[in-house]
């Protein structure tokens, strides 16, 4: 139900179609990346596989609302959160199945449920444990974790659950802030003011920066993360020296390879925006899915016209269109500009959006588009 003949028809038309009145140029990687398709797959199976039992999730499985919408839909309950990082895990009785969603669970919350007569069916994305296991050679090695990430976001969550010792930096400005304390020193109470939400218990910038690795959450800004190792490699060579860098310094390659093709795929139309003539990019996903949001940020920051959407409705028959902004802020504003002439677009989807939401996002431009002509 997640497939669309518009979008498959915009593949096998090298990525752009005319319609209606509208031009559309689709980006060349966009939508389900295999780790989605994948944990998907797996939880639909289990919902088969598991007629007769009932079925939990600890969270969404993915950060796209149609999905979680039809596994509500499948009787699949949603674990309550209750503040505080805590859930209400006392729904959950002996014999029952538990299903792990794509960005995994937190290693407190795996060993609660290998503790219970439970069913676990774990579809944690392979590359979101790939980071776990760079995580975990930091600690076995005395190193603190950087972790480039958003603190309170799942997949950071867990990610953290691995760790000792941990510090996220959800951007430059933040790295900046850690590679002058390990450098320079600095106003400690201020610093463990800044990042109190996300650092380790009793975390020590004085001792505990000296060895660090470096991690991402894998739905962050690729070129950030490679501009942030870049600057603590630099850092920590200007303070111990080269010859001493690997006892200071680790760093794996943990960038996820589908949310990089996705950024260069929205990357390349925007550097294409004006010999295309792109009144505008579209960037469909959820609202909450942090992929989806720094696909925004590529046309922002270069000053190309575009919109984070989640749904289709988001576009009105009165041509306004309800986004949100890089802020993470909700905003409604006039959408087609100009109705007497052509439209010419950009689309892309995040790596948890399905193609049919795509086609139904371009359905509502092409019938705004009749409209407008109409009248």
């Amino acid at each position: 139900q997640y497939n669309s003949d518009l979008v498959q028809e915009l593949r096998s038309n090298e990525y752009s179609i005319d319609r209606d009145g509208v031009k559309v140029y689709l980006a060349k990687d966009f939508g389900f990346c295999w780790g989605v398709e994948r944990s998907i797959a797996l939880a639909y199976e289990a919902v088969e596989h598991f007629p007769d039992r009932k079925l939990h999730i600890t969270n969404e499985l993915i950060h796209n609302p149609e999905v979680n919408d039809r596994l509500t839909d499948m009787n699949v309950n949603l674990i309550e959160k209750l503040g505080e990082g805590k859930k209400d895990f006392e729904v959950v009785e002996d014999g029952d199945v538990v299903i792990l969603p794509a960005f995994g669970a937190s290693l407190e919350e795996m060993e609660y449920f290998d503790k219970k007569n439970v069913e676990i069916v774990d579809t944690t994305c392979p590359w979101v444990s790939k980071v776990w296991n760079s995580v975990d050679a930091h600690q076995r090695k005395g190193h603190t974790s950087i972790i480039h990430g958003k603190y309170a976001h799942e997949e950071t969550v867990a990610t953290t659950s691995f760790c000792e010792d941990y510090i996220c930096v959800k951007n430059m400005k933040e790295a900046e802030m850690v590679a002058d304390y390990i450098a320079n020193g600095g106003d400690k109470e201020a610093f463990l003011k800044h990042f109190e939400n996300a650092i380790s218990e009793g975390f020590d910038p004085d001792t505990m920066l000296q060895k660090v690795g470096l991690a991402n959450q894998t739905t962050m800004y690729k070129k950030e993360t490679r501009a942030i190792g870049q600057l603590f490699q630099t850092t920590l060579i200007k303070k111990y020296g080269p010859g001493n860098i690997s006892e200071h310094y680790l760093e794996f390659d943990t960038i996820c390879d589908a949310t990089q093709e996705r950024q260069d795929a929205v990357a390349e139309l925007v550097d294409n925006a004006e010999k295309l003539g792109l009144d505008f990019i579209l960037v469909v996903g959820g609202w909450d899915s942090s992929n989806t949001a720094h696909l925004l940020e590529i046309p922002q920051m270069a000053g190309v016209r575009s919109f984070h959407i989640n749904r289709a409705e988001c576009i009105s028959a009165d041509n306004t269109i309800t986004h949100r902004n890089t802020k993470g802020e909700i905003e409604t504003e006039k959408f087609l500009l100009n109705t007497d002439k052509d439209v010419v677009m950009g689309v892309t989807s995040g790596a948890s959006t399905p193609d049919a939401a795509v086609q139904d996002a371009l359905s509502q431009i092409f019938l705004l588009k009749k409209a407008s002509e109409a009248n």
